[in-house]
């Protein structure tokens, strides 16, 4: 597909880098049933290949119209697309680069509310600081809201439990040693999963060490079109992510796969930053590694043989997050679910395992409607063989599924852990 770029938009990098990515596409239709989306509204705007025309037509008048906005915005960036697509097509970088061109736009073109709610996203659900102490008002609260916000609230000591044994980190003991990233959201929610990871690398002979100097990855403010504060965030993990580096520490460890996927795009997102940051951010890219990575299943196998446990076999269900199966699928297609064997779990059928669950981020909160539709398919096809548990990799997953689950939602290194340590 071909285009040029508007005399506006002539000293622009981003349009021109769009118009590159544009050329791969050959129109040949292969990624709309793979589009989560298209599938709910039956629209070819709401396809990749519908979106693809939308960025050119934005690229060729220099504008964004209403029409680009609505359906780029209804993109999960799921990736699916990029899977399904035999020539290669880079989508999930060229609607990142849509987004930021939209964002360009008068503020006007998005409704004050709206605009609060992105502003609110960005500013706070990617500070730790200010997220988790609102979590724990809202659970102290849990049981005076309506059911609707209650929903959205887990509760303490069910579920995405915060007891202390859960939360008990071992000492750092060993030679080998991985830094781990806590993320924004994920330290409020679910502080179990690091800790569970922690313990059962411990077990394994390496310690696990919280990048307590590293925050927010920067995906949500990235895909948000807040390229700028994408940016500043990138810059400092990449700085904090190298000193740990340094300091001894092998691998940088991400227990959410979305955090995971685009840390390890930190190279690309860092290419026009100059070439000391630049060379620095690949470096900790390469460095990264999703959790499924650095667990071998035979050590695990062996590990859970020796602690002698016996029990029923968990029956899981296994929801692979988009960010995971997509957008890291190259190194850690099918390991999850190895791990999940090798520690004794039975894996039940799913039907669509590649169908998007709807989180994706903010999306669950700026698209409820559709976010609703998917999850409810995604439900739909994980509990047909009746699992007792849902596993999957990635905290907004989780929590998006955890609310309408009638079977617990878990990190599937909490069932291994819960396995090992029972």
């Amino acid at each position: 597909m071909h285009s040029k770029p508007a005399d506006s938009l002539a000293d622009s990098p981003l349009a021109w880098e769009a118009r590159d990515l544009l050329r791969s596409c050959v129109h040949c239709g292969f990624c709309l049933p793979a589009c989560p989306t298209y599938r709910v509204t039956g629209s070819e705007l709401d396809s990749p290949r519908g979106r693809i025309y939308l960025i050119k037509e934005m690229l060729e008048h220099g504008r964004a119209t209403a029409t680009a906005r609505i359906h780029l915005d209804r993109c999960l960036t799921c990736r699916a697309c990029e899977t399904a697509c035999p020539s290669g097509v880079q989508y999930g970088r060229l609607a990142d680069l849509g987004r930021e061109l939209v964002e360009r736009q008068p503020p006007s073109s998005r409704a004050a509310a709206v605009r609060f709610v992105r502003f609110a996203l960005a500013r706070v659900a990617t500070r730790r600081e200010l997220f988790t102490p609102l979590v724990r008002i809202g659970q102290a609260l849990r049981p005076a809201l309506p059911a609707a916000l209650q929903a959205l609230v887990p509760a303490r000591g069910t579920g995405g439990s915060t007891t202390r044994d859960l939360l008990a980190w071992p000492a750092a003991r060993h030679a080998r040693r991985m830094a781990v990233l806590e993320g924004c959201v994920q330290p409020g929610l679910a502080p179990q999963i690091n800790a569970a990871a922690a313990r059962v690398l411990d077990q394994l002979g390496i310690s696990l060490v919280a990048a307590r100097d590293v925050g927010c990855c920067g995906a949500m403010a990235h895909h948000l079109g807040r390229s700028d504060a994408a940016l500043d965030q990138v810059r400092r993990n990449v700085a904090a992510g190298k000193r740990l580096l340094e300091g001894g520490c092998e691998t940088i460890v991400s227990t959410a796969s979305g955090c995971g996927a685009f840390a390890k795009d930190y190279g690309h997102v860092l290419r026009h930053a100059g070439a000391s940051i630049s060379a620095a951010g690949a470096r900790v890219s390469a460095a990264t590694r999703d959790l499924c990575e650095v667990i071998d299943p035979a050590a695990l196998a062996e590990l859970v043989a020796a602690a002698g446990r016996t029990r029923e076999p968990v029956r899981v269900a296994w929801q692979a997050p988009c960010s995971l199966q997509h957008g890291q699928r190259s190194s850690t297609t099918g390991r999850v679910e190895a791990l999940l064997r090798a520690a004794g779990c039975e894996l039940v059928a799913t039907r669509n395992p590649t169908l998007c669950c709807g989180s994706a981020g903010t999306y669950s909160i700026l698209q409820p409607e559709l976010a609703r539709e998917l999850r409810t398919r995604k439900l739909d096809s994980l509990l047909d063989d009746r699992p007792t548990a849902i596993a999957t990799a990635n905290i907004g997953c989780l929590e998006h599924l955890r609310q309408a689950s009638p079977v617990p939602v878990r990190h599937w290194i909490e069932i291994v852990d819960s396995i090992l340590f029972a």
